[in-house]
């Protein structure tokens, strides 16, 4: 028996699924956790020729330790973003259940894999390994057979910042600043919200499928730390708003949340229009359910050059979730029409 001591190549053997591209769009997804995942099991319908362009900010659970503890990029939303793309097979969805397994806590006091995602563990160790992010991603790619790739927003962990408005001893307000995602993400209502490094440099591949793409799709997720920072980020704004491919965003199904305290889903683009006065949208698409009033809605979305495409794309039941087949018709419809 031999044993495999040597570095691996950079690039995954040749005719494994992650270099396998079927016909359709080019398109690149960004957003960060749970609502992108939803754009991309909605877009892998579509196209296998797709890259996730995934935020780097997160600093809680299994993440934060990582990233605390080893000075790498937190590895939970890229994760995410590989098991939504996982190849629609035994082998692909075994690894992805794999990849998405959480240790429970053990027996002993503190143990170090308490809550840990395995995933996360895997996608560190290829760090390690190959000494480049991008490259760990395209391997832990290969082995699901993930119909796409995904890349990471910088190629250095990001944070975020911002501030908040709490009351005052002499009974007026004040702004208060709160640092790092998992705060800032159930902070309340943030008026100003900054990425340190403020310089930090953008992922050159993220860019470059920026570039090359016929369709970038926004959203949707948590607006002020999964959504608004690939804006925050200065090379990919640029990116964002240079690329002759036609942009999409995908509103939230909810829009009063804990980050969103009070906001309406014109105030969602409103804040867009704040932050990068320069970027434009084609089409933003949005549930009936998630617009009351629509005129004020059609009104912010003109702001910023979008028409607004009203389609039923939440799933049945209570919870604020896409359905992947109905927000993938939406896409198709709006791809079609473009």
């Amino acid at each position: 028996m031999s044993l495999f001591t040597g570095a691996l190549p950079l690039v995954p053997p040749a005719g494994s699924a992650a270099g396998q591209h079927d016909k359709g769009p080019k398109v690149v997804a960004l957003g960060g956790g749970h609502g992108l995942s939803a754009s991309l099991s909605a877009l892998r319908l579509l196209t296998s020729d797709l890259t996730a362009v995934v935020t780097v900010a997160d600093d809680g659970g299994s993440s934060g330790r990582l990233r605390e503890e080893y000075g790498v990029l937190p590895p939970g939303d890229l994760r995410m973003a590989l098991s939504a793309l996982c190849d629609d097979t035994d082998w692909g969805r075994t690894w992805r259940d794999v990849m998405q397994h959480r240790f429970r806590p053990g027996r002993g006091p503190g143990g170090s894999l308490d809550e840990h995602a395995m995933g996360n563990l895997l996608i560190v160790t290829l760090w390690e390994l190959l000494g480049d992010a991008v490259a760990g991603l395209r391997w832990a790619g290969a082995l699901l057979g993930a119909r796409g790739q995904v890349l990471p927003m910088s190629t250095v962990p990001l944070t975020i910042e911002g501030d908040v408005r709490v009351n005052a001893p002499d009974g007026g307000s004040a702004l208060h600043t709160i640092r790092g995602q998992a705060r800032c993400a159930v902070a309340g209502s943030l008026e100003q919200v900054r990425l340190l490094p403020e310089a930090a440099p953008a992922c050159v591949e993220a860019l470059t499928a920026i570039e090359l793409a016929d369709w970038v799709i926004l959203g949707p997720g948590s607006w002020y730390t999964s959504v608004l920072p690939h804006l925050l980020l200065p090379e990919m704004r640029q990116a964002l708003c240079q690329t002759p491919a036609k942009r999409c965003l995908t509103m939230n199904l909810a829009t009063d949340t804990k980050e969103t305290t009070g906001m309406t889903a014109a105030d969602h683009l409103d804040v867009l229009r704040r932050y990068a006065p320069e970027f434009s949208v084609d089409v933003v698409l949005a549930d009936p359910a998630s617009v009351p009033d629509r005129q004020e809605f059609e009104k912010a979305a003109a702001m910023i050059g979008a028409e607004v495409v009203l389609g039923k794309v939440g799933a049945s039941g209570r919870r604020p979730v896409h359905d992947p087949l109905r927000l993938a018709t939406a896409y198709q419809d709006i791809f079609g029409n473009s």
